[in-house]
């Protein structure tokens, strides 16, 4: 018989049909993350919700209490004193105009963009371009605000964005495969917290349909929803 490899194993380790219990879940996850790198673990939730209704939407920021264990590289449109600000605060990439030729001309090595409100004139331009990336700053977010210092350090952080799907599905990676199980599950709560304080008004019935947690490569742990608070 045929030696089964360490991904079949990590399948063959998890009942696609059970529910687990989320300390279960998580110590599965991180004993089935068995690739070369250490593998980011996330968390999917299938929710209730139609996001094309605006009042259905869900998307917001979470802090992770124990961070996301991944650099995360800021960019910020600032003049001035804000934007010396930002750079004092950790901001990766600071500019104007010429940080908006940049990014038209193709190069957008960042993962997070902060602008004070002065500069959405000029961030708008690149609504085709940050739009679809999920880059476009927000006020809701926080990404579109004066206090420049706090929104690099809140990204730099640990801080995760969260945004529903067209079919219903939010999903964010929240920590390392090489964190300790009472860290993930800190993250994994603090994350399903924000998803559930963040019910939009027009979800009816039940919110959360299904929940599971994965590692880059290894398979998805379904988790038993009677343990989830508020769910």
């Amino acid at each position: 018989m045929a030696k089964l490899t360490k991904k079949q194993k990590a399948f063959t380790a998890v009942d696609r049909e059970k529910f687990y219990g989320v300390d279960e879940a998580i110590a599965l996850v991180k004993g089935n993350a068995t690739a070369k790198f250490d593998e980011t673990v996330e968390v999917a939730l299938n929710l209730g919700v139609d996001p094309r209704h605006a009042d259905q939407m869900v998307r917001g920021l979470v802090n992770l209490p124990k961070g996301t264990g991944k650099t995360v590289r800021v960019a910020v449109f600032a003049k001035g004193a804000k934007a010396d600000e930002a750079k004092a605060a950790g901001a990766d990439v600071v500019g104007a105009e010429d940080l908006m030729e940049t990014i038209q001309g193709g190069q957008i090595d960042f993962d997070r963009v902060i602008a004070t409100p002065d500069m959405m004139g000029v961030v708008g331009r690149l609504g085709k371009v940050l739009g679809p990336k999920g880059l476009m700053p927000n006020p809701k977010l926080g990404t579109v605000t004066m206090d420049v210092t706090k929104a690099v350090t809140d990204a730099k952080s640990g801080q995760v964005e969260f945004r529903v799907e067209k079919a219903g599905i939010v999903h964010a990676g929240i920590g390392k495969a090489s964190f300790s199980e009472s860290d993930l599950k800190e993250n994994f709560n603090a994350f399903l917290d924000a998803i559930i304080k963040g019910k939009p008004s027009g979800a009816k019935g039940k919110f959360v349909k299904k929940l599971s947690v994965s590692s880059t490569m290894g398979p998805g742990v379904k988790i038993d929803l009677a343990e989830v608070a508020g769910a």
